[in-house]
């Protein structure tokens, strides 16, 4: 599917930013996309484009109202509608990733039947999986895993996309996630894949390619998260990674959403080498990305050493310092 831009970003009234990371996750990759956001009372989140409501947006030129929110089992509030409805008869498309289709809201799809607007749920595929196989395929791969949800794998992919490609790599993202396809045009929500088929569906987002070419696959979920271990692991085993990133949020304790005590980064090198073993028994981590936006700077290093030296991997914040030492790792290794 096509997305006709510009965008305007529906944040709803989430709880907070995290609550609102596709809309977020667009802005910091495709601010020129956006002409603004449509905030309903007590938003706790902000994008920090012009406000505006959909006849604002259309007036200023958007084409699309993006429903860009993430919420536990991807719902549509009730109290959205309106304003899905109000976006259709202002003349724009409405593109969605959550899980609920837009056109299953009566009032939404007759909204659409009349205005001859476009309902786009860009977390539904059309298209159809094989269930994975586990063959080996030419190319290299490097999937972004994370200690929890939301820690920054999305970010960290598109990051070493962009660092490697300037050092000389062959380098493509490769999208898993509603935000991710939002921002590059292309891939899975990996989530919205039915469990048998989405090792499956990772082999098709990654297929062989040019020996020295590397794909970077974003990741999701934890292998430790009791909600999202399912999504994580078949991601894993189709990916079938030849490296990967691990991602973590120093100041958690639990598990977004859930009680679970967060795993340490050792705990998940060590299972994801174990599973992922599975489709690629030469597997290995070659670096650390940590979140560290609430650390101030002096803190943000000490913690960055101090992983490093734990674990003798390249460890970055890739937002706040870039990627340059995990791909002057793999530059030195690959292309020496």
């Amino acid at each position: 599917m096509e997305l006709e831009r510009p965008y305007l970003l529906f944040l709803g009234d989430v709880p907070d930013a995290l609550a609102a990371k596709t809309g977020l996750g667009i802005v910091d990759w495709r601010r020129d996309w956006c002409v603004g956001q449509w905030r309903l009372p007590n938003c706790k989140a902000d994008a920090k484009l012009p406000e505006m409501n959909a006849t604002d947006a259309a007036a200023a030129g958007a084409k699309t109202m993006i429903v860009g929110v993430v919420n536990a089992g991807g719902v549509l509030p009730d109290h959205w509608i309106a304003s899905i409805v109000e976006a259709l008869e202002a003349g724009l498309d409405v593109a969605s990733g959550l899980h609920k289709p837009l056109a299953s809201v009566p009032a939404i799809a007759e909204a659409a039947a009349k205005t001859g607007q476009r309902l786009l749920d860009v977390r539904i595929s059309k298209q159809s999986f094989a269930t994975g196989k586990g063959n080996k395929r030419s190319g290299k791969r490097l999937l972004t895993v994370g200690t929890d949800c939301s820690v920054g794998k999305k970010y960290t992919a598109l990051a070493l996309e962009a660092g490697m490609n300037a050092k000389g790599f062959d380098a493509t993202f490769c999208a898993t996630g509603q935000t991710g396809v939002f921002i590059s045009g292309r891939g899975v929500a990996i989530d919205a894949v039915v469990a048998d088929f989405i090792s499956g569906a990772a082999e098709w987002l990654t297929p062989a390619t040019e020996p020295n070419a590397w794909q970077i696959v974003e990741g999701q979920g934890s292998l430790f998260h009791p909600s999202f271990a399912g999504v994580s692991l078949g991601l894993l085993h189709g990916a079938q990674p030849d490296a990967f990133v691990v991602c973590h949020e120093p100041t958690r304790t639990k598990m977004r959403g859930v009680e679970t005590p967060l795993p340490t980064i050792g705990e998940v090198i060590e299972a994801t080498i174990a599973m992922g073993k599975l489709t690629n028994p030469a597997i290995r981590p070659v670096g650390i990305a940590v979140n560290t936006a609430a650390l101030d700077e002096g803190e943000a290093r000490a913690m960055l050493y101090s992983v490093a030296t734990e674990y003798n991997l390249p460890t970055i914040d890739p937002v706040r310092f870039g990627v340059d030492p995990i791909v002057d790792a793999l530059a030195a290794e690959y292309l020496a």
